[in-house]
């Protein structure tokens, strides 16, 4: 039977969950920009991270962890929506990791780093969009702030998802051999 929740992706869940807790409570994950949206963000990156490792759930999973910080650590009325930090944020992971499984046999690098623009895109684009459509925001601001915040993002976000996934592809494939 093919269970979703695997011993390895309680694992890399847990494993990720931990970094996205400590980015999180330590406020590390969230950066200050003198923006009406008050922070830009890294703690996107292991909800991509996980997404792209193991799947939709275990993505899911940890950007529900992102959500709960936002809405935790939330200052402006947007943000303490739980529409606008949940859906986009559980989004990010489940859309990585459907990207990810769609171009991964054509060429990993290339996966990694379409499935990673794409998950931060839905990151961005959600907020800002659900903000929009609630009406926290007027549309030319959510894409002059959209602009602003996704351009960083992306490229930091692409790599280190990079690094990460490929060094920890390394190190699999290594173990794998040295088992044989």
């Amino acid at each position: 039977m093919n269970s979703l929740l695997t011993i390895r992706r309680i694992v890399v869940a847990g494993l990720l969950g931990a970094i996205t807790i400590l980015l999180g409570a330590t406020r590390a994950g969230f950066i200050p920009v003198p923006t009406p949206l008050g922070d830009a963000t890294i703690m996107h990156i292991p909800v991509i991270i996980g997404g792209i490792l193991d799947g939709w759930l275990v993505g899911a999973i940890l950007g529900l962890f992102f959500g709960i910080f936002s809405f935790i650590h939330a200052t402006i009325p947007m943000f303490k929506d739980p529409l606008v930090v949940f859906l986009p944020r559980i989004l990010i992971g489940i859309t990585t990791a459907l990207v990810y499984r769609g171009l991964r046999r054509s060429n990993e690098v290339v996966a990694v780093i379409v499935a990673t623009v794409v998950g931060t895109l839905t990151n961005t684009v959600g907020v800002l969009g659900i903000g929009v459509l609630r009406g926290y925001l007027p549309l030319p601001a959510a894409v002059g702030f959209g602009v602003a915040a996704a351009i960083p993002e992306t490229i930091l976000a692409a790599i280190i998802v990079v690094a990460v996934v490929l060094a920890w592809r390394g190190v699999t494939a290594r173990r794998r051999t040295a088992d044989l």
